[in-house]
């Protein structure tokens, strides 16, 4: 039976999915994981992928082509997102996973992202009628996609993710009122110049910020992405996270139950950007979806 592998590159960390065709034609995972890498780092500050920042995120991917080739997957897709697209050595840095692994890292633009996102969002809920508006927020950048039904009306894709917020606003540990605030207000005016508005009928919202402010809701010792797929969180639960984060220092957020330590740092900015997006969008509550865009790029490749 084919397997595939999907390694999905992101600003903050690396995702990494094998899927398997069965016979009816659903896909079935064999495994699905990722790790905090931190490709943007300092990416605002420098323009470039930093030496020990190149390094980590070299030696993740060709660990997970490693572990690709040892659950027999016929095929490994690699894809960057907005590091990739951002840094001025992006071309070394899929020059040196070539030479590490032999896989071909392809840049995709903020738009096939966002499309990707929709798909792994349609396959994977019950979803009402009317309008769909899904959201993919990662380290850097935050993909909106508008639709109704299988057909894409409008998507586009925003420069402002959880790092880039965390690195330029939110300095102190603990944050400010006043940088809290401050961060608000930026993603806000960023949102508003890019056309973020409207009332859907439904609002999902796909990332690392969403499915981890879902396991703090839920108190999750062992993560469960059973529990995460399909669950809500509403503008009040949102509210109270940055609450609950602001108050926190890096190390003090480390130990909330459902957390992950490496998230500690940038998870009140991802929260602070979850609020303007339930805002803008008039809605009470977001549906929260454990498939992302590796998800959506596995059911391309089975299609094909």
């Amino acid at each position: 039976m084919s397997r595939k592998a999907i390694i999905d590159i992101g600003s903050n960390s690396i995702k990494f999915f094998v899927g398997e065709l069965a016979p009816d034609r659903t896909i079935t995972t064999v495994a699905d994981t990722s790790e905090v890498t931190r490709l943007s780092e300092g990416l605002d500050r420098t323009g470039g992928i930093g030496p020990q920042v190149m390094e980590r995120n070299v030696n993740a991917v060709a660990a997970f082509q490693a572990r690709a080739v040892e659950l027999g997957a016929d095929q490994t897709a690699a894809v960057g997102t907005m590091a990739l697209r951002c840094a001025k050595n992006s071309g070394e840095f899929v020059r040196r996973v070539r030479e590490a692994c032999g896989v071909e890292v392809r840049v995709i633009p903020g738009e096939e992202e966002a499309r990707l996102s929709y798909l792994a969002a349609r396959s994977g809920l019950a979803l009402q009628g009317g309008e769909l508006v899904v959201f993919d927020t990662g380290g850097g950048s935050t993909e909106f996609i508008f639709g109704r039904g299988a057909e894409v009306v409008r998507r586009f894709s925003v420069n402002l993710g959880a790092v880039r917020i965390t690195e330029n606003y939110l300095k102190s540990d603990p944050a400010t009122p006043d940088e809290v605030e401050a961060a608000l207000a930026q993603i806000d005016r960023e949102f508003a110049r890019a056309g973020v508005g409207g009332r859907p009928a439904q609002l999902v919202g796909i990332g690392g910020t969403v499915t981890s402010m879902s396991a703090v809701k839920h108190k999750m010792a062992r993560y469960d992405p059973d529990v995460i797929q399909g669950s809500t969180l509403t503008r009040a639960d949102i509210q109270a996270q940055i609450g609950g984060y602001s108050a926190k220092t890096i190390e003090e957020r480390r130990t909330i139950p459902g957390l992950h330590p490496r998230r500690a740092d940038v998870i009140l900015a991802g929260a602070c950007i979850l609020d303007v997006i339930t805002r803008r969008l008039n809605a009470d509550s977001l549906t929260v979806s454990y498939r992302g865009l590796r998800h959506g790029l596995a059911y391309d490749l089975f299609q094909a």
